[in-house]
């Protein structure tokens, strides 16, 4: 079924925003052929282009997409990313300054290089590098499902626009840098406040009240089920999920990018501030999950070719054909889309950041400035077509699996880069080895798990007491590195050769 007014009004905002991502390269003009300035806009954004930058890679089309599936599918567990949404903004506001103010006195653009600074040690630097990469890649690919989902939503068939929109996205990724998103995140993130606004108001009256949408869902499936006895159930799951997301959100490279293109440290504390007003949203948009649910739209035959392809992932392109005029569902699918485009171009920016520095020149011959700024771009290209290659090539469960194990890996690199800001007590390779264990152990019990869930259950003292695996194993991790670091500092210190000052820590 096709949608041809939606298709029109999507098509003209997403013209718009690629001719946008053009222009940004001329927006607080710098030299373009400086990897600061082309990877980080200078660090001259300032609290308000922060504030849509951060939320704009933060909060992806696979968000918008995803979480209220999660609420339609399997009901109140997926309400977990609004605490975890909480609870990552202390850590941004205690660790992420302090992190600015070292990264801009030694001129460091990545936390790898960051890392490396701390205890010089490049093969350290080279895991977190490595691991950030690699879960970064299943992320951009996510971005491309959920453009995949909206583009098939309104009946355009084939993979050729998908292929289109990101051959551009890495094009102007290319030219513009990272002002590119910047400039655009400003116009996703007001299409997104004016969906979920409109969508909270208008969708409820149509559907008799916020009373009536709760009574349409099952009661399993508003609250968390109360744990057997000698198990602490879905509690420590909900708990642990949420903790261990929040620790691992601002640890990925496209993340610390937008952090550390940040004019100083009073904009990251004022944004630390200012950002859980996209929480307020993410909760309002994750209710559209169980309005789906009331409006019954799985039973409606005009979309059932799109649940049974997409499943749940398709109950918020539904929600928004059901309850809108085609002309404002083609805005709130507009979105979603550049939703995709800008975190997307992001994380292909931060990982040809962290390539450039942290693999190619540690371990090639010196290069000038310009063939640095030149080897990042390109790199990011790279990251786009891998991820569109990802797409075409194998199952979408697959990258979902991938991204499941990308938060496992990326939350081990947290001592090694959230701790470093505060102490130096640990020794760079008692940190490598926590990484390893952490890595292998995270992996063991996902492969367990059959890459199909991130909880497991651990038996502590006759309790079963189910976990995040990420957040039970970065507490291995820490743990191990910890331990370690005592006798490696009697042997073998290594904090004569930390690059930083005590100085660059400094309130």
């Amino acid at each position: 079924m096709t949608y041809p007014v939606a298709t029109i009004v999507f098509v003209a905002l997403i013209a718009f925003v690629i001719v946008l991502g053009f222009v940004a390269g001329r927006w607080k003009a710098g030299n373009m052929d400086s990897i600061e300035e082309w990877g980080l806009g200078g660090r001259r954004f300032g609290t308000l282009i922060s504030w849509f930058l951060i939320g704009g890679d933060t909060y992806t089309a696979y968000t918008f997409i995803a979480i209220p599936a999660l609420m339609f599918g399997a009901g109140a567990i997926g309400f977990f990313a609004v605490p975890y949404t909480v609870v990552c903004y202390p850590i941004l506001f205690l660790v992420f300054p302090k992190l600015w103010k070292v990264a801009r006195n030694h001129g460091y653009i990545t936390g790898p290089e960051f890392v490396r600074g701390r205890y010089g040690n490049r093969w350290l630097a080279l895991a977190i590098g490595v691991t950030g990469i690699i879960a970064t890649m299943p992320y951009i690919a996510l971005q491309l499902i959920g453009m995949q989902t909206i583009i098939g939503a309104l009946g355009i068939p084939g993979h050729i626009p998908l292929i289109a929109a990101f051959a551009v996205l890495a094009a102007f990724t290319y030219t513009s840098g990272l002002r590119a998103p910047a400039m655009i995140s400003i116009v996703k993130d007001s299409l997104i406040y004016l969906t979920v606004i409109v969508a909270v108001i208008v969708i409820p009256t149509e559907l008799g009240g916020f009373s009536a949408i709760f009574a349409h869902v099952a009661p399993a499936k508003l609250i968390l089920p109360t744990p057997p006895a000698g198990s602490t159930g879905a509690y420590t799951s909900y708990a642990t999920l949420a903790l261990g997301s929040a620790m691992a959100l601002f640890l990925y490279p496209h993340t610390t990018t937008g952090i550390l293109s940040a004019s100083g440290p009073r904009v990251i504390k004022r944004n630390a501030a200012l950002l859980p007003a996209y929480t307020f949203v993410l909760g309002l948009l994750a209710l559209l999950g169980f309005m789906a649910v009331a409006a019954g739209l799985a039973k409606m035959p005009q979309f059932a070719a799109g649940f049974a392809q997409y499943h749940a992932s398709f109950a918020i392109p539904a929600l928004m054909l059901y309850a809108f005029p085609g002309w404002f569902a083609g805005v709130a699918f507009a979105a979603i889309a550049i939703g995709a485009l800008v975190p997307a171009a992001i994380m292909s920016i931060a990982s040809a950041n962290i390539f450039t520095r942290d693999i190619y020149k540690q371990f090639a011959s010196a290069t000038s400035p310009s063939t640095e700024t030149l080897i990042a771009k390109l790199f990011s290209i790279v990251m786009v077509v891998g991820a569109v290659l990802f797409i075409l090539a194998i199952p979408n469960t697959y990258a979902v699996q991938l991204q499941l194990l990308g938060g496992m890996w990326i939350i081990q690199t947290f001592p090694a880069i959230a701790f470093s800001v505060f102490t130096r007590f640990f020794n760079g390779w008692a940190l490598l080895i926590g990484w390893a264990v952490g890595i292998v152990s995270a992996t063991y019990l996902a492969a367990l798990n059959h890459l199909m869930g991130a909880i497991w259950a651990f038996h502590i003292l006759g309790y079963t007491v189910p976990s995040y695996i990420a957040f039970a194993t970065v507490i291995l991790n820490a743990v191990i590195a910890a331990v370690l670091s005592v006798p490696f500092n009697a042997i073998a210190s290594d904090r004569a050769r930390d690059a930083t000052k005590a100085a660059d820590y400094a309130a």
